[in-house]
């Protein structure tokens, strides 16, 4: 019996139940997915629910995506990184998977490139959360793979969550195709070399770059994939010079991000960190400096 039990009156159909899960309302979709909020009937506690709907063979990678992250990201605390709570399947009786559901945190955000950050204060806060969150799953010994503004969640208050991990992987990892985003894919994931903690590292450097300028930077995916591709970081204008907001220390940190070699690149996510908390600090301060001063009423 299918997982689905649609509404059949008029309008877009949409499921009242998934896998026992009662949906409440319809978040959107991509990447062959469609994201509801659901409910446990049991408890009525709330989750995002990602749902793939097998219909040809070419559509099995997005199931096998939603496998992926799952075991990547069940076993997340880190409060940055959005957690898979349970993965569910229907299947034929040969066994072919049909359809599958994966249950997750439910986060009150908006996508980076939906809600941007406000100035470049509001964007260093957000990137100091995203990289303690990576910093998080590199310790686990697993690589993002797609970090990207549509992958990191902002709240109303500003609270950072970064989400799918459908790519994510092991570090070291080998993949059998090319797999990122054309915009902020690294050189090594364009040439199937292994990817690393540092592809991490540049693929978060072109979110920066973006964020903070509002332009793309050229990739070996953009660009070329031949071997004489190479040195982009030095043929791109810095986000400085495209907005003279972006302190030099900044602008530096993430033309580092995008060096074209991954050992010219800061080796950890905790390095970026680090740097970021250092210019969040110069940048308070240059705040509290700039802000007028009161002058006590005289006494009476």
């Amino acid at each position: 019996m299918s997982a689905i039990d649609l509404h059949s009156l008029g309008g877009d159909a949409i499921p009242k139940k998934l896998f026992g899960y009662d949906v409440v309302d319809f978040l959107g979709s991509g990447a062959g997915s469609s994201i509801y909020v659901v409910s446990d009937p049991k408890t009525r506690q709330i989750y995002a629910l990602k749902h793939v709907i097998r219909k040809t063979d070419k559509e099995a990678r997005f199931i096998d995506q939603l496998k992926n992250e799952y075991e990547v990201s069940r076993h997340f605390a880190h409060p940055a990184l959005r957690k898979s709570i349970d993965m569910r399947e229907t299947k034929t009786w040969l066994g072919k998977v049909t359809e599958a559901a994966l249950v997750m945190e439910l986060f009150d955000g908006l996508p980076m490139d939906v809600r941007p950050p406000k100035g470049v204060d509001q964007a260093v806060e957000v990137f100091i959360q995203a990289a303690q969150g990576l910093e998080a799953l590199h310790a686990a010994g697993f690589v993002h793979c797609d970090l990207k503004p549509n992958n990191i969640l902002i709240g109303p208050d500003g609270v950072v969550k970064v989400i799918d991990f459908g790519q994510g992987c092991k570090t070291g990892t080998v993949k059998e195709r090319i797999q990122g985003t054309p915009d902020y894919i690294a050189p090594e994931q364009v040439k199937r070399e292994a990817v690393t903690f540092r592809t991490d590292v540049f693929n978060f450097g072109a979110t920066m770059y973006w964020a903070l300028s509002g332009a793309k930077i050229p990739t070996l995916f953009t660009i070329k994939k031949d071997e004489n591709s190479f040195l982009l970081h030095d043929k791109i204008a810095t986000p400085n010079d495209l907005n003279p907001q972006v302190p030099e220390p900044l602008s530096n940190l993430v033309m580092e991000c995008i060096r074209t070699n991954p050992l010219k690149r800061p080796e950890t996510m905790g390095d970026v960190t680090h740097r970021l908390e250092i210019i969040h600090h110069g940048l308070s301060r240059r705040t509290a400096a700039a802000a007028p001063r009161t002058t006590p009423a005289a006494a009476v």
